[in-house]
């Protein structure tokens, strides 16, 4: 008797053990753009509902955190809207960097007064933000909008205070539209700003422009459609003014289809004008992985998820204001994919 209860208190444990085993949750950890991360928090919550021992907390903090983050280690991937240049790959580790999604750098106003879309011009835009342009009855910004009610004040200008690859996108289209940008700015994840106040992330953009009259500044399509702002159309290069959306980044995108296919770091601002339906302020937004890692099956459910990302879950990118990524893009990133190891080791 006392043989058979230790044979049954052993397959008890057993079949605990087994039962913990097959629950084992994996957590991942990423951290960055805050451009994707109404898309990123749709990727996870449906990744983890259809993976039930799957936990991915992603923290919105700007691209530039987000670089930081992968650098240091303390998070599985990155996100960023500025892709990393040759420079900066030398300085880190081996990492991947692949699209996972393209969207619209959106210019959103307070001016209850004017009920249809504001009409800006790349030069009306440059000049806003240099603070040259510092009144809404400017000439540059009442010829591009006959018989729109614009108020009799000064412009607030709002703009991003972190490290952004929002800024990035923002101010890699100014510095080409305008050579006193270029000269006196430039571009970057974080430029001396002549004008304005910050607000950390879009989040902090937002709140700024919901309670300045007067303001104007730049966020991601959905941050500013969820707060009930309205949405500038701007002028391309085809002299077309168009509004931000997912068709025409997705024209914005086709401008440049050859060049990506050599180098998808490659920005999509300002595009020819032949593109003539494209959104003139467009980016891509930039997974940053670790090409190795010590934990095989955390990298194993990292590349998992990262394949879903940049296949099935385009299709719930384009519901949230993201341009789907193109099929040679696509297949770039599952090429990069296969090249994730785990201890040195290729990965399933």
């Amino acid at each position: 008797m006392p043989r058979t209860k230790a044979i049954l208190a052993a397959a008890t444990a057993l079949l605990a053990l087994t039962a913990c085993n097959s629950t084992k949750t994996t957590q991942l950890s990423g951290a960055g753009s805050s451009f994707v991360n109404p898309a990123m928090g749709r990727w996870t919550a449906d990744y983890q509902q259809a993976h039930k021992n799957v936990q991915i907390n992603y923290q919105s903090i700007g691209s530039g955190g987000g670089i930081q983050q992968v650098r240091a280690g303390t998070v599985d991937f990155g996100a960023s809207d500025a892709a990393l240049t040759d420079e900066q790959l030398a300085a880190m580790k081996p990492v991947l960097q692949m699209p996972e999604s393209a969207g619209p750098v959106c210019i959103t106003y307070n001016l209850p007064e004017v009920k249809q879309p504001l009409h800006l011009s790349p030069e009306a835009l440059a000049g806003i933000f240099l603070g040259t342009i510092k009144n809404w009855q400017d000439p540059v910004i009442k010829d591009a909008n006959p018989g729109a009610n614009l108020p009799k004040s000064g412009i607030s200008v709002i703009h991003r205070a972190d490290s952004s690859g929002t800024s990035a996108i923002f101010t890699t289209y100014l510095a080409q539209v305008s050579k006193d940008w270029a000269s006196k700015v430039g571009k970057g994840t974080q430029v001396n700003w002549p004008a304005g106040n910050g607000g950390k992330g879009s989040e902090g953009v937002t709140g700024q422009l919901r309670q300045t009259p007067g303001s104007i500044g730049y966020v991601e399509l959905t941050y500013a459609q969820q707060n009930g702002l309205p949405i500038a159309a701007i002028e391309n290069q085809s002299g077309h003014f168009v509004l931000p959306s997912p068709a025409s980044t997705t024209a914005a995108i086709n401008g440049f289809l050859n060049q990506l296919q050599q180098d998808p770091r490659l920005p999509i601002v300002n595009p020819p004008a032949g593109a003539s339906e494209a959104y003139p302020i467009s980016g891509l937004t930039f997974l940053i992985v670790p090409k190795d890692g010590t934990d095989v099956e955390k990298r194993q459910t990292l590349k998992n998820f990262i394949k879903y990302v940049v296949t099935d879950g385009q299709n719930v990118a384009s519901s949230l204001n993201y341009a789907p990524l193109p099929d040679s893009v696509k297949q770039n990133d599952l090429n990069l994919l296969n090249q994730m190891t785990a201890q040195g080791k290729p990965l399933q």
